[in-house]
């Protein structure tokens, strides 16, 4: 799996199997999965168009599935919980006249869940989401909420139902990215980045919010290294060359990468921002033609 951003979108890419409540929705396997922010004048009776214009645009083919939401994608909320990672936009409008506003929710494992796992996915996310808003005292939701649930590799999960560890993590993140986002959405501060929460079990499982502005740890590798992709968009990518296996807390095992430094060179961050669909093993090419540039 890999996300990024443009102006409007949130583009995730891989090859998924995945389920969708929104605009052309269902299950089925699918390269592409995107939030897109439609414009203030946007024709609410065209959403199948505006998809499909947002696939030719970014020239993803044709195998997509696509939510539409009014809240700038500048107030995403990105939530890693070790082998899932969720997605969410949120905006309830104040006046009447704007509409109810949206929820989008993308929830993605990177562990591989039976169909029917998929769709316990999207009713898990659901109930978190709503429990979630009665807390944050804004009603259950909106008539236009939808949720992906999407995942890849080997199935592992026939269910996900809330008490199982696809469940219990995508609740967990839904639970704690609604409110956040909603907040960042009402606040009217001027955002320019999504905001990153990751789940750390250091001294205690909790959620850390991640900023690049006066990071206590930096610089956790090297001077002058790239903080661009902090939290990286291939993890957990399972290159033994880069990373390894290690023993969680609770005898799991839990991808490490904490030596690997590939992303936080400025060279190769500069050129996966550049070219944000490229392959890791061609940004491991980048940097070893990069080395032997300066080779004197």
């Amino acid at each position: 799996m890999r996300y990024y951003l443009d102006t409007t979108t949130l583009f995730v890419r891989g090859a998924f199997r995945a389920a969708s409540t929104g605009f052309a929705g269902g299950i089925r396997n699918v390269t592409t999965l995107f939030n897109h922010t439609v414009p203030a004048d946007w024709n609410h009776a065209g959403p199948e168009k505006e998809i499909a214009l947002v696939t030719a645009a970014a020239g993803t083919g044709p195998d997509v599935l696509g939510l539409l939401t009014a809240v700038p994608i500048r107030h995403l909320c990105v939530l890693q919980y070790d082998f899932v990672t969720v997605f969410v936009t949120a905006g309830i409008s104040q006046k009447q006249s704007e509409g109810p506003g949206t929820i989008n929710i993308i929830a993605y494992s990177s562990e591989g869940m039976e169909d029917s796992a998929l769709l316990e996915t999207i009713m898990v996310a659901s109930e978190a989401k709503a429990e979630a808003m009665l807390a944050f005292g804004r009603g259950s939701g909106t008539p236009t909420d939808a949720v992906i649930a999407a995942c890849e590799g080997e199935v592992k999960h026939r269910y996900s139902g809330r008490i199982t560890e696809p469940g219990h993590r995508v609740r967990d993140a839904v639970l704690r990215g609604v409110p956040e986002a909603l907040r960042r959405f009402e606040s009217g501060a001027t955002h320019t980045e999504p905001a990153f929460f990751i789940y750390s079990r250091f001294e205690g499982g909790h959620w850390v919010e991640w900023s690049p502005v006066n990071c206590p740890y930096y610089p956790c590798h090297f001077p002058r290294q790239s903080c661009d992709f902090c939290y990286c968009p291939f993890y957990p990518c399972k290159d033994e060359s880069l990373g390894e296996w290690s023993t969680g807390t609770t005898n799991g095992r839990v991808w490490n990468c904490s030596r690997c430094t590939l992303l936080h060179e400025p060279a190769v961050a500069d050129y996966l921002k550049c070219y944000p669909d490229a392959p890791l093993e061609e940004l491991v090419r980048y940097r070893k033609k990069q080395k032997k540039e300066v080779i004197p």
